[in-house]
């Protein structure tokens, strides 16, 4: 039962991250950009400042949940008096999320940043750009986010 709850929970905070990239970078940036520079560079670091909040959360929970999920198979392996291997799709999994972990890094603490301190000094420029490189970084998030969740389910 425990497993299932870590699993549930490993999933929803998966769902929120991926999901949350695919609405933004898919849906929510197509619309804004038809709106000038002040309003939607506005609107964007408005939108991404709880969102990136949240998947600091989120992430916080993937690694706490997959650790605690890993430990559990090798515990269940040494108690039967087996050996534990990772499968390769949990490694693959692990992997990939980790370089996730390191991009969104870099978004929310260096990118957001910039993004952040130009609408608040209205540098629309500025702005620009580093919503330019939030959104190609998303893009690269949103498409290893997608293999590892077929890695996972589909390996």
């Amino acid at each position: 039962m425990f497993y299932s709850v870590l699993t549930f929970i490993h999933v929803m905070a998966v769902i929120l991250w991926v999901g949350g990239m695919l609405f933004a970078h898919c849906f929510l940036r197509p619309a804004a950009a038809k709106w000038e520079p002040p309003a939607r560079l506005a609107l964007m670091a408005s939108v991404l400042g709880p969102f990136l909040n949240a998947v600091l959360v989120a992430i916080v929970l993937i690694l706490l949940t997959g650790m605690s999920m890993i430990g559990q198979a090798a515990s269940q392996a040494a108690q039967t008096g087996g050996k534990f291997f990772m499968p390769l799709n949990w490694t693959l999994m692990a992997t990939g999320g980790l370089v996730m972990m390191a991009i969104f890094g870099h978004i929310r603490f260096a990118l957001y940043k910039r993004l952040a301190a130009a609408v608040a000094a209205s540098d629309w420029p500025r702005g620009g750009q580093a919503m330019a490189a939030i959104r190609r970084w998303v893009g690269v998030n949103l498409v290893l986010g997608i293999v590892v969740v077929g890695t996972a389910f589909l390996a």
